[in-house]
């Protein structure tokens, strides 16, 4: 269990959290959403100790791990996936793929990996981890790495954003496989229909507090209506 007790985080004097609670369970699959500037991603990043909270606790298991950092929550089995993947000078996919398992890893176990993420040429494991590789490629790469460790609590910020269709495809149904088959809790920062889809729950965030939380049935055409609305 994760639960965010009373989190609150500001920058240049304005409010980007006020007072999150929230309490989320093993074995489901959140989505977080809402506009942009709701906090989606601070949140992300709060429970992954990539920004510390003002004020409030985080406890994980029933462990307080509000100042723990980043390694540390990784040690623990917390992982996350950037919206825009880093990119490594030097480092190769193999490399990224070794180092995340944390133990020895054959170029087979990697290729089996990345096949996850609907990679499959071995010329890929000797490639740089640079702009070679395009939004899509690097995007499904990281993913590979968050899955290769089997964590408690997978954190995916937006993996739709800038990527290419067919990646997306590709993405929604590696989504849709660890939403049947993890052991440990999925969240994913989206506003993505077919993502939303594939929610247990959903979390709707607006003007830095929770507006809403409920299973995906009662909250998907709610959401989508105000997406709609808000374009027009």
């Amino acid at each position: 269990m994760l639960e965010l007790i009373d989190i609150c985080f500001e920058r240049n004097h304005k409010k980007i959290l006020d007072h999150i609670h929230l309490t989320l369970d093993e074995k489901k699959f959140y989505v977080i959403t809402g506009p942009n500037g709701s906090g989606k991603s601070t949140l992300a990043k709060i429970i992954m100790g990539l920004e510390q909270p003002d004020s409030g606790q985080i406890l994980f298991q029933g462990k307080d791990i509000t100042h723990l950092s980043v390694s540390e929550r990784a040690q623990l089995g917390i992982s996350y996936a950037f919206q825009q993947p880093v990119t490594f000078k030097g480092i190769t996919v193999f490399d990224l793929l070794k180092i995340a398992v944390g133990l020895e890893m054959t170029e087979e176990d990697a290729l089996e990996l990345l096949k996850k993420v609907g990679i499959t040429s071995r010329e890929y494991l000797h490639r740089e981890l640079n702009r070679s590789l395009s939004g899509g490629e690097r995007k499904r790469i990281e993913i590979a790495s968050v899955l290769s460790r089997h964590p408690m609590v997978a954190i995916f910020d937006e993996p739709e954003a800038g990527i290419d269709l067919w990646s997306f495809q590709s993405l929604t149904e590696i989504f849709k496989e660890l939403a049947s088959t993890s052991s440990g809790m999925t969240i994913v920062i989206s506003h993505q229909e077919r993502i939303m889809k594939l929610a247990d729950q959903m979390i709707l965030l607006e003007n830095g507090t929770i507006k809403k939380i409920g299973d995906r049935k009662e909250m998907l055409s709610e959401i989508l209506e105000e997406m709609e609305d808000a374009y027009e």
